[in-house]
This record gives C-alpha cells, structure tokens and sequence, in this order.
C-alpha cells in the first residue's frame, strides 16, 4: 500500500492541510492522504470528511537538550531566517515529527507533501522514485541547487530506519540549522534530485520569474509566509499565488485566469 503523508503539528496547518487534501482530489490524485497529528488538535476530523487518515503520533523521544536548542527561539537565534518571514506557529520542533513516517510499515512507498504545499498537477508518478528523492531549495538563485527542501520527497518506511534516525539525531550538543532538512540531507547524502517543478518555491515567483510555467509546474509549496496568514507581510509580491491558493481552498479549483509573474528586465 502506498499513501501521500502531511504532517499537522498544529491547528494553522490543519488549514494548510485541508487545502492539500482538496488539491490531491483536484488533480485525480490515485492514492489517499495519511496525516501524522499530534493529539489534541480541534478540528482534525475535519480532514476526514475529505477522504484523509488521521494517524495520531507523539512527540519524538529527544533529550531536553534537544529540545532547547531546537526550541523557536534557539533556533531562530541560531540560525536565524533571513530571506523570508517565519509566521508566529511555526515551531521548528515540531518539523521533526516528520521522522515519524518511516515507522508506518504497512505502506510501501511513501510520498510526503509539506501542509503548506498545494498540488496543481496530477503527481501519482512520484511513487516510482526511489528512496530518498527530493527537489532542490531552490528559490533565490542556481546556488540553490545543492541543498534539497524537504517539504516534498519519497521515502520508504521501514522501523530499522526510523530508529537509526533517532540515534543519529539526539547526538550531544549536535544543532540542526534548518531542523528535519538539514538532518534529512545529512543522513541521506546521495540524495536524488527531483525536478524543481515538483516542489516549487514560491520565491520562485519573484526572484526567478523566468523558471514560473504554468505548464509545468506540478506543486507550489508555500515556504516561509502562509498563504492564510491575515495581514500576510508579501501580499503585493505574491497576491496571484495566494489568491490561487485561497480559490482551491475554499472551492477545489483552480483559477480561471493564472498571470505569468512579471520578468525582470535585464539591466
């Protein structure tokens, strides 16, 4: 058996992850959406009524010196974020549950999607990749290309794994810069790259227009500002692309009208 997996650590990305779910029933998506919930979130069942399985987990088993130093405010001093805005429920902690998909053995291949991404074209094919595939954090420029984003990649679940992840995970005064990404790259150095359009970057939109084709572009992942943020701080840049997200959101679709971002003129 194979599924899509989101994880909903919170009740913001419980509303990230109802749009998800509506965009996979959007494009005829074949396998069904597992949610990793921590306990206790209103509202969960909500995804339910939309076809998805909660799968209820618990927080990882870390030291609490772990816990410090991932905690919001060690994190984000640091290794503050620099190029975006990180909205006030992100708990970088928390992106760590994410390990928790390797303990669900009765799945085959696993392909996992950030609740903060939205799938505009069918992606079934991703779960003929092997493990572990994912695209490039590619956002601000071709220097991108060597570190992986992982709000979307494939993976295999076996509990072997997982729990070889924890060991190399809790190592004494060990820091992880950017949580689950950089230890996911660390842990699987050969990493495959995965096409761009599969996991694009909303920045993609403004700092490298010439990338955005709607034609190809399978997935947008809404990384750094979330697209149903009130008072979101980039509005003006990337109204088109929230505005797209609100229509599935709210509706299941699609825009009518999807505008070509404006390239910049070369100087």
């Amino acid at each position: 058996m194979n599924s899509y997996v989101t994880l909903v650590s919170n009740p913001d990305f419980l509303t990230g992850a109802v749009a998800l779910a509506r965009s996979l029933t959007m494009v005829g998506a074949k396998l069904p959406l597992t949610v990793l919930a921590l306990d206790g979130i209103d509202g969960i069942e909500r995804l339910e009524t939309l076809g998805c399985r909660i799968h209820i987990v618990e927080p990882l088993p870390v030291s609490d010196a772990f816990r410090e130093r991932h905690s919001r405010t060690s994190q984000h001093k640091l290794a503050p974020f620099t190029k975006g805005n990180k909205p006030d429920f992100h708990n970088p902690l928390n992106n760590f549950l994410k390990l928790r998909l390797w303990q669900l053995e009765e799945h085959d291949k696993i392909v996992f999607l950030d609740a903060d991404t939205l799938v505009i074209k069918n992606i079934d094919r991703l779960f003929g990749y092997p493990e572990f595939v994912a695209a490039p954090n590619l956002y601000e420029s071709l220097a991108d290309f060597h570190r992986l984003n992982s709000g979307v990649f494939v993976a295999k679940p076996n509990r072997k794994t997982f729990d070889d992840m924890l060991t190399r995970l809790d190592q004494p005064d060990v820091f992880w810069p950017r949580t689950d990404q950089t230890f996911l790259q660390t842990y699987f150095p050969d990493w495959h790259g995965l096409p761009y359009i599969y996991n694009t970057l909303q920045y993609i939109w403004f700092n490298l227009p010439q990338l955005w084709n709607w034609e190809q572009i399978h997935l947008i992942h809404y990384q750094y500002e979330k697209p149903w943020e009130a008072n979101h701080p980039k509005r003006e840049q990337l109204a088109p692309l929230i505005d797209l997200w609100q229509q599935v959101y709210d509706h299941g679709t699609l825009p009518d009208d999807l505008p070509a971002p404006l390239v910049k003129a070369d100087v």
